[in-house]
């Protein structure tokens, strides 16, 4: 595959994931959702976390701050793992997902590079703009927009012969994620499923 070709996932998928972050940040309130086609278990729920998996938080004033630029680094890093796995004409299977696993890094890290400065706040009775005049935060220290969301199962409880969980209630799939997340966890699906043809040697 050639360079052309991977960076051009790169950017469809960037542009998607722009593109509905920007939509429902600018309009839909904080924690709003909507059901697609009238199915509980298909929703479009807008959410903002610091940037970790399952809004996780690293605790202090520079936690944010620490965490963007981790993510840079990241980034250049996955950046040069693609150029270097086209340079050396390895499978198609490792190239397009080193390419999703580059937009979506990339994705998330727009939100937290730039977010901060270009939207004002979200909240429960406020629709965020866009190229506010106020934003809710400052360079490198945006949130990231998440807002797909499939709750397959809810409000189910273990059998009560479980040990330990027994009766203790449970969902499932109980995150809420946006395209960025979805292009790493394909990415990560095709090296599981397709592992010997990913690694295979040229």
């Amino acid at each position: 595959m050639s360079l052309k070709k991977a960076y051009l996932i790169v950017i469809l998928v960037l542009l998607v994931d722009q593109i509905s972050k920007i939509y429902i940040k600018t309009h839909f309130r904080l924690t709003e959702y909507h059901e697609v086609f009238g199915l509980s278990w298909f929703r479009i729920h807008f959410i903002e976390n610091e940037g970790m998996a399952w809004g996780a938080e690293i605790p202090g004033s520079y936690g944010k701050l620490f965490l963007t630029l981790f993510r840079l680094v990241a980034v250049c890093g996955i950046g040069w793992w693609l150029n270097d796995a086209i340079k050396k004409r390895q499978s198609k299977y490792l190239i397009v997902s080193i390419a999703l696993i580059l937009a979506g890094a990339f994705g998330n890290i727009i939100d937290s590079v730039f977010y901060g400065v270009i939207f004002d706040y979200s909240a429960p009775n406020h629709v965020a703009t866009l190229f506010s005049d106020q934003p809710y935060g400052k360079l490198l220290h945006g949130k990231v927009v998440d807002m797909l969301y499939f709750p397959i199962i809810t409000d189910a409880h273990f059998p009560s012969w479980f040990p330990i969980i027994g009766g203790k209630e449970f969902s499932f799939f109980n995150a809420i994620f946006n395209v960025a997340d979805a292009a790493i966890s394909v990415a990560v699906g095709i090296l599981i499923v397709f592992n010997k043809k990913a690694f295979a040697k040229s």
